[in-house]
């Protein structure tokens, strides 16, 4: 029998006592006494609203004590989540709301901009939706991914998938332990930062510390005021941290791990040289949560070996993941990546002599910005929604860079076309920089090409 999400949330807020820290920022320290007492207080808020089991409920919230509360205190009411990334912008907003047709919409008062640093609260805006529909599925958390057609895939995680991962994140040697310090860097919004970091620091009685800012010198302040034990970030961040002067004393610091994308070598050799901590590497997806990881780095170039429990295997180059609780995606929105019970990852892997993962890129036209998933056809979509645009090829290599065919007399320019993206996507998937042209090469049977040399060169023409 399937567990409930209020047994899940009891079951995280009962493991250690109430007196431990569980959420720090700058000078503020909630304790798991007080966050529980203020997860029920939401839920009696939500309950008021007429919030309940199995309703379907659209949470854009950024990072914060108040976003974790929520979190809880609506998985507490038995309600399904659809989490939304804080940085999306209204139209990508109102995109996902069409496919998922939430009862109920919460966000705060800050009306899409994105805070230029972490607030630990925000006040709570929750409004019906007309048209909302009931869960249809057990699932309690729904999430997106870029999908190959520009179409978000819609997935869903049961209570039993999330109950798994925690279990799964405690087994894994180096993660954080009771009474222990992690510097969560990683966007609460996504697996890695909501399991490996929230979650699971609920589970094993650790803290969770929040950086005012992801600078340099905020997130090495936060470090040092509160002697961390581990931190949990994308590559950008271990970049930033690379690159500091005046490095703080870190005594306790005995572990960092990157997730979200692989870190480049040189990244984790310049944040190892004045640490004196390699980067270990966590490797996963929205669809099965953490696939392999190894918190020391040791076997780098390798990501790690498969996580406890997780049954992946190989095929015809491809990363597989066993599911064999049925298809993650709602929606029929995945259809072409579960088959016969395995998750094709699209990632290209190989396992070496001692069975650790070593990923060798994508197999599709996904890349990662900042630890962020991003479909290049998704630009490719917006970009074709203009309606003076004919055509258009993104690519990626260092940058997002887009080519787009119009009629050359009265056509979009290139600065208004960086207008039309900002408007429609997140600030991380707007392309760095947008060719107009006449037409696009194609190949001797009519797709589009994708390369970027030959792009390139017909601006230089």
């Amino acid at each position: 029998m399937s567990a409930h999400a209020s047994e899940l949330v009891e079951s995280l807020l009962d493991a250690h006592p109430g007196h431990l820290p569980y959420l720090v920022h700058g000078d503020d320290t909630v304790s798991r006494k007080q966050f529980q007492a203020a997860v029920a207080w939401e839920a009696s808020v939500f309950t008021a609203h007429g919030v309940g089991e199995g309703h379907t409920v659209m949470l854009q919230m950024p990072p914060s004590y108040t976003q974790a509360e929520v979190l809880l205190a609506l998985w507490q009411l038995g309600a399904q989540v659809i989490l939304v990334d804080h940085r999306l912008k209204p139209p990508e907003v109102d995109r996902l709301r069409s496919l998922c047709h939430p009862q109920f919409f919460v966000d705060t008062d800050i009306q899409g901009r994105p805070p230029l640093g972490f607030e630990p609260r925000y006040e709570v805006v929750t409004t019906w939706c007309h048209d909302g529909q009931a869960a249809a599925t057990g699932h309690r958390l729904v999430q997106f991914s870029s999908g190959s057609t520009g179409l978000p895939k819609v997935i869903g995680r049961t209570v039993d998938s999330l109950s798994a991962e925690v279990r799964r994140f405690t087994l894994i040697e180096g993660m954080p332990k009771a009474g222990e310090r992690s510097l969560l860097l990683s966007s609460t919004a996504h697996s890695f930062g909501l399991i490996a970091g929230l979650l699971h620091s609920l589970a094993a009685g650790s803290t969770v510390v929040f950086a005012r800012r992801p600078s340099a010198r905020d997130m090495l302040t936060a470090a040092a005021q509160y002697d961390v034990h581990v931190v949990f970030g994308a590559p950008f961040h271990y970049e930033l941290l690379s690159t500091a002067s005046d490095l703080p004393a870190l005594p306790s610091l005995r572990a960092a791990v990157s997730g979200g994308e692989i870190i480049p070598p040189e990244t984790a050799a310049r944040f190892a040289a004045p640490f004196g901590n390699r980067v270990g590497e966590s490797n996963g997806t929205t669809e099965t949560g953490v696939i392999a990881m190894d918190v020391s780095g040791a076997t780098r170039p390798a990501v790690g070996p498969a996580a406890p429990g997780m049954s992946m295997r190989i095929h015809e180059g491809e990363l597989e993941v066993r599911l064999p609780e049925g298809t993650p995606y709602l929606y029929q929105s995945g259809e072409d990546r579960y088959v016969d019970g395995w998750l094709r990852t699209r990632d290209r892997a190989e396992l070496d002599a001692a069975g650790a993962v070593r990923l060798q890129g994508r197999s599709d036209s996904m890349v990662i910005i900042g630890g962020l998933k991003l479909d290049l056809t998704e630009v490719e979509d917006v970009l074709c929604q203009h309606p003076g645009v004919t055509g258009a090829v993104v690519v990626h290599d260092r940058a997002t860079e887009a080519y787009v065919s119009a009629d050359a007399e009265d056509g979009p320019s290139a600065g208004e076309l960086l207008h039309w993206c900002r408007d429609r996507l997140a600030d991380y998937k707007v392309p760095r920089s947008i060719e107009v042209l006449p037409s696009l090469p194609r190949t001797s049977n009519g797709k589009l090409v994708r390369r970027r040399d030959v792009l390139a060169q017909l601006i230089d023409h």
